[in-house]
């Protein structure tokens, strides 16, 4: 198989959705769901199944279980073309979430089982696996590197090769530790206001810091971009019937950057992730369905 162009690395976890008419007040009641079901999830599943719609080669490098929920993920992406490196989890149980999603975008996460780091192996498997993976970041015209302890190994080798490393924080306040050594590496940036309304002052010291490129996604508010030639806004394309919001940051993100590497500047990137992002709330899936 040749090189994939772009590397993605972080969850993917096999997730239990449910649809309400708003998400519950915190005190002891009843609600009745307006729907359910079972699929992928995970912001690495996420960005490298749109990728993969949009036409880009991707290796993703992930942690799975070894039970039934571990097999439908990995059916889910390798189907969709997706060259998957799956490490086992230690436990042998897929990372689980149970969504809470209302009508408009809001969403509650409730992790049912977190993933556990595989444990630290310092033999010639390591020693051909450590190979392979600086072989991947070399070959990759984009790293991106999630949120996930067990993402740190590509983190640490991306930024040692001196690639070019695209980060979500997602809902990152500014302040939290353990988003710190994403915050630092990343080259391109990328993150959602809900919990910054100061985004503007962040966008500014990453740009300062170094990174060439910070983008602040608000929901359906549009984006915003900063970059050597200032500020860039972009309006969220509209949609008549949202079907769900889950997964709509992951496909701005894989909007952007596959503009992005065709060649366009930071203003038509942007609209490309919002037209993108439009295609997936318009699907009951992490992307759209197969062209």
């Amino acid at each position: 198989m040749e090189p994939a162009e772009i590397l993605v690395a972080g969850p993917a976890s096999w997730n239990q959705l449910v649809h309400l008419d708003r998400l519950p007040d915190p005190r002891p009641h009843t609600v009745f769901a307006r729907g359910h079901h079972a699929t992928v999830g995970g912001t690495s599943a996420g960005k490298a199944l749109n990728l993969r719609w949009l036409g880009r080669s991707v290796q993703l490098r992930t942690v799975l279980g070894t039970e039934a929920e571990g097999a439908r993920v990995r059916r889910r992406l390798e189907s969709a073309g997706v060259d998957l490196v799956a490490t086992d989890a230690p436990d042998g149980r897929t990372e689980r979430h149970l969504n809470l999603l209302d009508p408009d975008g809001g969403r509650v996460s409730i992790y049912l089982q977190a993933p556990d780091a595989p444990e630290q192996d310092h033999g010639a498997e390591a020693a051909a696996e450590a190979a392979a993976l600086g072989r991947a970041v070399d070959a990759a015209r984009a790293v991106v590197v999630d949120l996930a302890v067990t993402a740190r190994p590509v983190l640490e080798a991306a930024t040692a090769r001196g690639a070019d490393v695209w980060v979500d924080l997602h809902d990152y306040d500014g302040a939290s530790a353990f988003h710190q050594p994403w915050v630092d590496a990343g080259t391109h940036v990328f993150l959602s206001s809900d919990r910054m309304p100061g985004y503007r002052d962040f966008l500014r010291s990453r740009h300062d810091a170094g990174a060439r490129l910070v983008v602040c996604t608000h929901g359906a508010g549009g984006a915003t971009a900063l970059t050597d030639a200032g500020f860039v806004d972009v309006p969220a394309v509209r949609v008549d019937q949202v079907v769900d919001t889950n997964g709509a940051g992951d496909g701005f993100f894989a909007g952007f950057l596959d503009a992005h590497l065709g060649g366009a500047g930071v203003d038509a990137a942007m609209r490309a992730g919002a037209e993108h992002a439009a295609r997936v709330v318009r699907s009951p899936e992490l992307a759209p369905a197969a062209r």
